[in-house]
Parts: structure tokens; C-alpha cells; sequence
């Protein structure tokens, strides 16, 4: 007999039920555990396997073909559009014209008015009473509930990733003496997109403003807020004020709106033609600067606390920045590491040493690689900028003069 070990027919009055029973709580445990479809449909093939069945199979709809009820002018479906999704006990029992079965028990995955695919369940020594019969309904029904909501998850998932993409594809185009290279990396193992973006603004004179940040939380309202925070950021980046008083403007616009979600930002004014970058940071990590020998240099920018706060208090620092280095700005997703201390998370990418005289996009993608970005457990923003050189009299590139901290231009106060 190919029944499970722990299959045994009811024998005394009223066992029946409570077996019915006894499978509604265990499937209610063990089917849906995940948002993923595949699981699901495993798990459901390994329960009613278990205690039901030799043989089960879980044939699903494409997404696009999902149908209405059996007996409705939607369904049932043909079985050439259905694909194998999971398969449990003895395969054998499930192919068409086994001689040594009755033919399988087929079972709608229906919810919601929707038709997912079906149940297949197959006992080698005959066929299934109603109670067990109700089982494998509820199972099912079971199931497609959760494949319904893992679809919808899905496809909310998508909506945001397309929206974020979309944002993010095309950053305002800083100066042409700016090379500019950036990514996004949504996570694999986070249930929802996130709110990280990168920006880069013209302003007058040559200058540029870069930003990086992240805003608090995820799903489709982080990736609305976040599009609101560039938005934003252009248009007081217009007013031509240095990082920090950007930072101030911002945290009051957003403090106004109960709406918005807080975010961390880092703003870096590069102005090439002096040599000099501004940088402010609103509850952000610090950048990183790669100079032409390959070492990094972590900057110690003063920290903020985060946008829509209120509070303000964002202070400017600056910093001499030659055609040779290569500023990284990126968001915490990139360094950070769960049970992992913050300082010891940053020192990994300080520490590195990259191939002398990388290009810009061979910087961003060996620190991506270094740091196994694309593995991260939370989205990753980054940006990096390197400034072209000018060419100077005879030909020659200009260098600018090399200072650790150089002072805030003259009207800029460094505290917002």
C-alpha cells in the first residue's frame, strides 16, 4: 500500500470529522508560510500528499490567463496552457491512462471568484471519502488565496521596481566637466522595493550638486516620496544655496507634510573650476573619496539628523577634490551587514585598494563587486564623480591645489 505512514482511515464515530478538522489546522500552518508562488504550490502538494494522498501535482495558469470559475464563461481551462508547478509522492500515479490507479482528483485552485489552476491527487488502492474530499477543497481554496495575494504582492513589487527604475534611469545631467556613474541595485531578498535615488543637478558657474538618500520604509508610498524628495531637491537646489542650507529647506518642507516619509540625504556641491567639494549630510552615511593610487579615504561629514524632522542644524564642510579622485556617494545598503556594527560596515569599504587610474565606471563596479552589491540584503543606490581635467596653457591639465578642509565660500554660513 503506497498511503503515507501517518494516513489511517477513521474507525469510530465522528473520527472523520475530527481528522477533517485536525488537516484544517495543520494546512491553516503549513500552506502560505511565503509570498512565493512556487513555495506555496509545494507545500501544498507535500500536505495533502501527506495525509491524504500518494501521489499530488499543483498545474497553474500563466498570470495573464487566469480565468473565472468552472461552469463560468471563463473556465474551466484547457490543460495545454496549464504548467507543473509541484509534484509530490509517486509520480506514476499522476500520468494519464496509469493502469494500476483511478484516475486523479482534480481540484480548482479557486479564490476570490479567480481560477489559479488545479489540484491533482491520486491514491493507488481507490478513491476519496467526502470528508477527505472537503480536505482537499479547503486545501485548495487554501492555496489559491494565497496565491492570489502573493500575485498581487507581485505585481505591487513590480509597479514599484518599474516606477523606481524609472526615476532613477535618467538623473538631471551634471556639467560636461563632471563624469558621472551611476546603479541601482533592488534587493533579492527584500519583500519590498525600497526608497533609495541618487540626483545631480546644474547649477551656475560650472557647478553641480550631487545627492544620494533614502527614504524610511518600503513599497509604492516610498517610491512616491522618494520621487517627491527629487522633486524637491531641484527646486531648491534652484536658489543656488550651498548643501547644507538645502538640507534646511528640505527638512522644513518635508516637516510640513504629515504625509511624507523621513529620509536620509547627502548633498555634495562640485565645483571643478576651484577644485572643491561642499558636502551636508541629513542622518547619511559618509562618502567615500578613491584617489588615482587606488586608496580610499573615508570623509568625515558631519551627520544631521534625518529630513522631515524639523530640527534642522546641518553643517558644511568642504574639501579639495582633483581630476584624479573618484567620490563614491552611496546609501546604507551597500556596506551595511545585519548583526554587523555600523563603523565596522564603513571600514570594509575604507579599506579598500582599487587598480590605479580606474575610470569611473570601473571604480563603481569594483566596489559593487568587492562588496557584493548585488547580494546586499537592502536596495542599493550609489553615484560616483571624478572631474574631468582642464586643459591648461601649452595643453597641460590644470590641477587644482590639494587641502584636507578648505573653508565655506565667503556669505555661506556652515551651519544650516
Amino acid at each position: 500500500m503506497l498511503l503515507a505512514d501517518n494516513y489511517r482511515p477513521p474507525t469510530e464515530p465522528g473520527a472523520g470529522l475530527r481528522a477533517r478538522w485536525h488537516a484544517v489546522e495543520e494546512a491553516a500552518e503549513r500552506i502560505g508560510t511565503t509570498l512565493d508562488e512556487q513555495t506555496t504550490c509545494a507545500e501544498l502538494a507535500r500536505f495533502v500528499c501527506r495525509r491524504l494522498c500518494d501521489a499530488a501535482a499543483v498545474d497553474l495558469l500563466p498570470e495573464d490567463a487566469a480565468t473565472g470559475a468552472p461552469g463560468t464563461p471563463g473556465g474551466p481551462p484547457s490543460p495545454a496552457v496549464l504548467h507543473r508547478a509541484a509534484e509530490a509522492g509517486s509520480a506514476p500515479l499522476l500520468e494519464p491512462g496509469f493502469a494500476a490507479a483511478p484516475v486523479p482528483l482534480s481540484v480548482p485552485l479557486l479564490a476570490h471568484g479567480h481560477l489559479y489552476g488545479v489540484l491533482l491527487a491520486a491514491r493507488a488502492d481507490g478513491g476519496f471519502t467526502e470528508d477527505e474530499s472537503a480536505t482537499l477543497r479547503h486545501a485548495a481554496h487554501l492555496a489559491a488565496a494565497h496565491l492570489a495575494h502573493a500575485r498581487r504582492h507581485a505585481a505591487t513589487r513590480r509597479t514599484s521596481m518599474d516606477l523606481q527604475r524609472a526615476l532613477l534611469a535618467e538623473p538631471g545631467r551634471p556639467h560636461p566637466n563632471l563624469e558621472l556613474a551611476t546603479r541601482y541595485l533592488p534587493s533579492g531578498t527584500s519583500a519590498l522595493v525600497g526608497g533609495d535615488w541618487f540626483e545631480s543637478v546644474r547649477l551656475h558657474f560650472g557647478r553641480t550638486l550631487l545627492a544620494v538618500g533614502d527614504v524610511m520604509g518600503h513599497g509604492l508610498d516610498a517610491a512616491v516620496d522618494m520621487n517627491a524628495y527629487r522633486s524637491a531637491l531641484r527646486y531648491v537646489a534652484s536658489a543656488d544655496l550651498p548643501p547644507h542650507r538645502v538640507l534646511r529647506q528640505l527638512d522644513l518642507a518635508v516637516a510640513e507634510d504629515d504625509g511624507r516619509r523621513p529620509a536620509t540625504c547627502l548633498l555634495a556641491r562640485v565645483d571643478p573650476a576651484r577644485g572643491i567639494a561642499a558636502f551636508a549630510a541629513a542622518g547619511h552615511l559618509p562618502p567615500v573619496v578613491f584617489t588615482g593610487a587606488g586608496t580610499a579615504e573615508l570623509l568625515r561629514v558631519p551627520v544631521g539628523p534625518p529630513l522631515g524632522t524639523g530640527v534642522g542644524g546641518y553643517e558644511l564642510v568642504t574639501r579639495a577634490l582633483t581630476p584624479a579622485d573618484t567620490l563614491v556617494m552611496f546609501t546604507d545598503g551597500l556596506v551595511e551587514r545585519r548583526g554587523e556594527d555600523i563603523d565596522a560596515s564603513l571600514a570594509r569599504i575604507a579599506g579598500m585598494r582599487l587598480p590605479a587610474g580606474a575610470g569611473v565606471e570601473d571604480v563603481l563596479d569594483e566596489v559593487l563587486l568587492r562588496l557584493d552589491g548585488r547580494h546586499a540584503e537592502d536596495d542599493v543606490a550609489v553615484l560616483a564623480a571624478r572631474i574631468r581635467p582642464h586643459p591648461g596653457p601649452g595643453g597641460g591639465s590644470r590641477q587644482p591645489a590639494r587641502a584636507d578642509v578648505v573653508s565655506p565660500r565667503n556669505g555661506e554660513s556652515a551651519a544650516g
